[in-house]
């Protein structure tokens, strides 16, 4: 009897989740996958918005899960910057290209908030690329004048 090895079927799974996520593999690496979706977390299963999300913050979410591009987009600064695990997306028309090939379509939950600052808030978070069982992850997001002017967007 022939042993089947799951690496193909691996390796042609690594891509798609590296590009849910916005961030491509380089060629020829082994990029990390995304953490495994989360099912029983107490957290995870609770309803409701967690109490205390920054309103910049809270728009992002809602509008991502609204599905609503142009709230998206709003809820940013014009010079805004966003670093997508690794790269980086930079002012209006970079992160309209960004969310509307990458965000839109998803689920975006957050679970609680990990830290406070003056100048914003880090959010565990559970975001869900449209298709999938998603993954947790951190968003880390710099507020100034109401809006968003910087948010790190990296796994848990």
């Amino acid at each position: 009897m022939r042993k089947h090895s799951p690496r193909p079927a691996l390796a042609a799974l690594l891509p798609f989740l590296a590009a849910a996520c916005g961030t491509p593999p380089p060629p020829g690496s082994s990029s990390p996958s995304p953490p495994p979706a989360t099912t029983s977390s107490p957290a995870a299963t609770a309803s409701g918005p967690v109490a205390g999300v920054d309103r910049a913050a809270q728009g992002y979410v809602d509008a991502v899960n609204a599905g609503d591009l142009d709230a998206l987009v709003a809820s940013f600064a014009p010079d805004a910057e966003i670093i997508d695990v690794s790269r980086s997306i930079q002012g209006h028309d970079a992160i309209r290209q960004w969310a509307g090939n990458e965000v839109i379509g998803g689920t975006l939950r957050v679970l609680s908030i990990a830290e406070r600052r003056a100048d914003g808030q880090k959010l565990l978070v559970h975001w869900a690329p449209g298709g999938s069982g998603g993954w947790r992850a951190h968003y880390d997001f710099t507020v100034g004048g109401g809006r968003i002017v910087k948010a790190d967007l990296q796994y848990a």
